[in-house]
């Protein structure tokens, strides 16, 4: 294997929630996952519940505290609302790639620990990623039973009817970062795991004239792992990424795209199930239709009918579609990309994608930076 820490791709998400039962009730509702795991008092875990869902490669695991003692469930939730704590990269071996991380600067959150039960063991390391954000290394050769030791079969019904949604893994996690944070966590990412700055977003490439973003984008040497980054830049208005930051209470990760062969199927599929999405007006379907070069095998109308973005690139297009922030706090959203060839983000995109954002955020009230003009409450 060329890449040299044996990295696999994207193992599994944890989300830190104030509820795990109704948060896990609501991935498998709205996004067909199925719910594979369970750990809590039942199974020997006393402080917290744990769900663990899948569907094809995607993982997830979602996590609320069930003691008043589960200071760092309970803390997490606290300050930032329901979202991302840790999110897992599949190695080879762990105890290298850690090894390689921490001699190369990396900031160690746990070291390399083997969790054993009688059905084997799963061998763990962590550090550290932005703010209270968690990068962990897993190796789950050595197991052969429900995700880790402390899961089991699920205890309650999980025969829970919803649209199939086609979904199957992970195309990449982003984060956002303060000011002039974003070259600090690129340089982290590319001497802690051996990664390259594949793409970077400067002045003038994303915004429009309320609001800008600085971006870069990290990957691993074969692209199994990508992770964009971004910060804010100086607009007229509030940045979405500022938004974030404050309602977030620092940074962290701002949202996961999720991949599929026919995203008219699965986004058709998601709104049947109750998932919320930006709006995208129909006079950026006008425009595609003027684009004398795009050749595309999906029908335009079917895009429009579903608000579905495409993006033209040297090397094929994407298409893609965002969530609204799925919690009580405009922070995390979810992503859904369909790649015929190209290896970008949709910058094409960028301008219909943030002026839906600001719509949004002026609902919010929080696109102006100045407090007298904020809209007035309900």
């Amino acid at each position: 294997m060329s890449e040299i820490l044996g990295i696999r791709g994207y193992d599994y998400v944890e989300f830190y929630v104030g509820s795990a039962k109704m948060a896990a009730y609501w991935y498998a509702k709205a996004l067909g996952l199925k719910i594979s795991g369970y750990a809590g008092p039942e199974t020997g875990v006393r402080d917290r519940n744990s769900f663990y869902l899948t569907k094809n490669k995607l993982k997830f695991v979602i996590t609320s505290a069930v003691q008043p003692g589960c200071y760092d469930v309970l803390g997490f939730v606290n300050q930032h609302g329901d979202g991302v704590k840790r999110w897992a990269i599949e190695v080879d071996d762990v105890e290298k790639a850690f090894s390689y991380a921490t001699q190369h600067g990396a900031v160690m959150i746990k070291r390399p620990q083997r969790l054993e039960d009688k059905h084997g063991y799963v061998m763990e390391a962590a550090i550290r990623l932005y703010d209270d954000t968690e990068l962990v290394y897993v190796n789950h050769d050595h197991f052969n039973h429900i995700f880790r030791p402390g899961f089991c079969e699920p205890r309650q019904d999980i025969n829970i009817k919803c649209e199939e949604t086609g979904i199957l893994g992970i195309d990449h996690i982003v984060g956002n970062v303060r000011e002039n944070e974003m070259n600090l966590w690129a340089t982290y990412f590319n001497k802690t795991m051996n990664f390259d700055t594949f793409i970077d977003f400067k002045a003038g490439d994303i915004g429009t004239r309320y609001s800008a973003l600085l971006s870069k984008v990290v990957r691993s040497s074969d692209s199994k792992i990508k992770s964009p980054i971004n910060e804010p830049h100086a607009a007229e208005k509030k940045s979405q990424i500022e938004e974030y930051i404050e309602q977030y209470y620092g940074s962290g990760v701002q949202h996961i795209a999720i991949e599929t062969k026919d995203i008219v199927k699965t986004i058709a599929a998601l709104r049947k199930n109750g998932v919320e999405f930006l709006t995208i007006p129909d006079t950026y379907y006008d425009l595609m239709r003027q684009r004398d070069n795009l050749q595309i095998d999906e029908k335009i109308e079917d895009l429009q009918q579903h608000k579905i973005l495409c993006d033209k690139e040297s090397t094929g297009y994407l298409l893609q579609l965002f969530t609204k922030p799925i919690g009580d706090r405009p922070t995390f959203f979810f992503e859904f990309i369909q790649r015929k060839g190209a290896e970008g983000f949709g910058k094409g995109n960028f301008q219909a994608l943030f002026e839906s954002i600001e719509l949004d955020q002026k609902l919010r009230g929080n696109l102006d930076k100045s407090p007298e003009e904020l809209l007035p409450p309900c």
